[in-house]
């Protein structure tokens, strides 16, 4: 009969907890490094720190030494999706799941080896799923007061290739647009554009559908006027997505602004096909957003190298941009000379 007494599984508890305890605090390292040189945030850094060091104070000289790493067969398995990472999203990723898995571990065996690490433990995952969602919060609106070009697509047969060309031009902010597709055809796309913008660290929001922004795994939707409310988005998607407004005048601007969008689309600046119909809010209306306007925002509407240095010398400091990326026969070059443009013209505006 197999001897499973406290005495005899010792051993093996003290390898698992020893492995484990690695595990987390090599995954809260790599977690701190982006935080601390990537983000320039000592907030999540700190925080990193802190449960690195704590688990430091578990990790006895008694449990190391149950270490064999020699005898583990477990040494030579991989899987190929440890092998490389597509981006930093997938990385971040991949890591904080790492940690929360090996914290799980801690506190179900630590149940046999100290009911306050196991307790410690329990209390530390909760700390991760909140690290979790503040670090994820953190890169989006980092990575949206950044971006100064905003991709929004229009229907296309080769939609992903250009989309993916764009992204090659340095494009970090994409918005997946289509009024027609069934919601089948909108969810496929959806998902994969999802994740050909996160391989390149880029952004993916989604227009008007908030349901789809959840199901795809989105960073945000973007809302029109006749859209749900930002308060509803928010409590589909919670705090950690971003949430964007189309306004076209003052009026509406003030009340997303108080409704707590994260960012306005400002327009449209000249008349456009993508908004048949609608009369041009002009360049006074971008003025006036340079000027009141406290979150970040995008000039939209009708925008092309032909226009672009009047929209920005009216004080845009960002643009969104549909036909003059999706409709040319390079979108790699044409995102690379929009933001060649964006980054020689004077900024009158705020970002907010």
């Amino acid at each position: 009969m197999l001897d499973t007494s406290l005495a005899s599984i010792q051993p093996a508890v003290w390898r698992i907890l020893d492995a484990n305890f690695d595990r987390a605090r090599e995954g809260l390292r790599i977690i701190e490094e982006w935080c601390r040189f990537a983000l320039n945030n000592s907030a999540l850094a700190s925080e990193c720190k802190q449960m690195r060091q704590e688990l430091g104070m578990w990790h006895t000289p008694e449990i190391r030494s149950a270490r064999d790493t020699s005898g583990d067969v477990g040494t030579a398995l991989s899987h190929p999706r440890e092998e490389q990472r597509t981006g930093i999203e997938q990385l971040l990723q991949a890591n904080l799941c790492r940690i929360q898995e090996a914290l799980r571990v801690l506190e179900e065996y630590g149940k046999l080896y100290s009911p306050n690490l196991s307790s410690g433990c329990k209390q530390m995952r909760y700390r991760v799923y909140t690290l979790e969602s503040n670090l994820l919060a953190y890169r989006r609106r980092q990575l949206l007061t950044s971006a100064k070009l905003y991709l929004v697509t229009a229907p296309s047969p080769d939609l992903l290739p250009r989309v993916e060309a764009a992204l090659q031009g340095g494009l970090t902010l994409v918005q997946y647009r289509d009024k027609q597709a069934n919601d089948i055809d909108r969810l496929a796309i959806a998902r994969q554009m999802c994740q050909l913008c996160h391989n390149y660290g880029a952004l993916f929001i989604l227009n008007d559908r908030v349901d789809l922004a959840l199901a795809v795994d989105a960073d945000g939707v973007h809302l029109g006027q006749q859209d749900v409310s930002i308060a509803l988005a928010r409590q589909i998607l919670g705090s950690q997505r971003i949430v964007g407004k189309s306004t076209t005048n003052p009026s509406e601007m003030a009340q997303a602004i108080k409704e707590g969008a994260d960012y306005i689309g400002v327009g449209p600046v000249y008349e456009t096909p993508t908004k048949a119909g609608k009369a041009a809010a002009g360049l006074e209306y971008v003025q006036h957003a340079a000027k009141n306007a406290t979150i970040p925002w995008f000039a939209i509407g009708g925008i092309d190298n032909t226009n672009i240095d009047d929209v920005l010398q009216a004080g845009a400091p960002a643009i969104a941009i549909v036909r003059a990326i999706m409709n040319s026969e390079t979108p790699t070059q044409a995102v690379q000379s929009c933001l060649a443009m964006l980054n020689r013209v004077p900024q009158l505006g705020s970002r907010g």
